[in-house]
């Protein structure tokens, strides 16, 4: 317990008030961004761990007639050294015509393993329907399976999926808005106003005024230069401007899946008394016969006896004046010996009893 309120503790001393950060760092060009790819496949040459059902039958049937084989009427094809994939990948902005990209294969079957198999060619489209890379070539799997005759099995990691690094080749360009118009628009990862400011301002003193103006608290809005080269080295210069990003809102987060609790550093507390106790029941069912008087003609039988034993622990409390900021909070927490979830009750009733200045944010 200790040494997990140490570590926010650390945690808080460790956030500096502000600092400089670039502004590639901090934002991205609004338009230059990947696009996600996805397709459907098969993948041959398995060892047996293949799969037959009615999908991969009919997609191994239409690759066998693409290349002219018919099959007889009413022939089911044996294809347990084949299995029925989904093929997904992003495409990077700017990535050119024949540049390759990776592609992750993924089993949509009961095939067992993915193991030793190679992909063969799959059409891998966009969300306009259009076709922008082709994929083939042999996966690396991670994962492995193996079984034994009298059915028992072991299965690490996922055989079922897989990667190609540079398994797809790119056959068209997605255009993007990087040169149109008269300006770039830089998007904030984390909207804030103060920090769209000081952007505009860390801009503004280094290229002139007017060069830069905050539309919102995400986008900054920069003249620059129409002809292409021109503008890539002005980006170049621009992306590498140092600022100041504004220190953020006064939060707390709390998972209640995981008990992770991050207290940001400008949390405050209102004056609040808080008392901490347990109540604990303990519930014990003894069993004892039941003797029939004799002649009675009754039977033994055998009844509960309850007992509730109730133990209270002694409530502790403690008060927080005017003022109190995080490192009062814990360490008060901490002589109280709280444990993670209750300290989420804690907060929880702070935050309702209005003695928090700051956001509660559970998830």
């Amino acid at each position: 317990m200790k040494r997990w309120l140490t570590l926010i503790i650390s945690f808080s001393f460790l956030l500096s008030p502000a600092h400089a950060a670039r502004i590639k760092d901090v934002s991205s060009v609004a338009g230059v961004r990947s696009n996600q790819l996805i397709g459907y496949g098969l993948v041959v040459g398995l060892p047996g761990t293949g799969e037959s059902t009615p999908f991969t039958d009919q997609s191994f049937n239409a690759m066998l007639q693409n290349f002219g084989i018919q099959l007889p009427p009413g022939t089911k094809p044996k294809t347990k050294n084949v299995a029925a994939v989904a093929v997904s990948a992003e495409l990077p902005a700017f990535t050119k015509q024949g540049q390759t990209i990776d592609v992750n294969v993924s089993s949509i079957g009961s095939a067992k393993s993915l193991r030793g198999g190679t992909l063969v060619q799959t059409f891998l489209k966009g969300l306009d329907g259009q076709i922008y890379a082709v994929a083939q070539g042999s996966l690396v799997v991670g994962g492995f399976s193996a079984s034994g005759a009298d059915g028992s099995s072991v299965v690490g990691n996922t055989p079922t999926a897989g990667r190609i690094s540079g398994g797809a080749i790119v056959e068209r360009e997605i255009p993007n808005p990087f040169a149109r118009g008269d300006f770039i628009t830089f998007n904030l990862f984390n909207a804030d106003f103060s920090t769209a400011q000081n952007m505009v301002n860390a801009i503004n003193n280094f290229l002139g005024p007017e060069t830069a103006k905050a539309l919102d608290a995400t986008s900054i809005q920069v003249r620059a230069p129409r002809e292409v080269s021109q503008r890539v080295a002005f980006l170049s210069v621009v992306e590498n401007i140092e600022f100041n990003t504004a220190e953020g809102a006064a939060k707390i987060i709390v998972n209640s899946k995981t008990g992770t609790i991050v207290v940001g550093q400008h949390v405050r507390l209102k004056p609040a008394a808080i008392t901490h106790g347990g109540l604990t029941v303990t519930i014990k069912e003894n069993w004892k016969a039941s003797q029939p008087n004799s002649f009675s003609g009754g039977q033994t039988k055998l009844v509960p006896n309850s007992n509730v034993d109730v133990d209270e622990e002694k409530a502790r409390m403690f008060k927080f004046e005017p003022g109190a900021t995080l490192d009062d909070l814990v360490r008060a927490v901490n002589q109280v010996g709280a444990a993670p979830s209750d300290l989420m009750s804690i907060l929880q009733a702070l935050k309702q009893a209005g003695a928090i200045e700051g956001q509660l944010i559970i998830i």
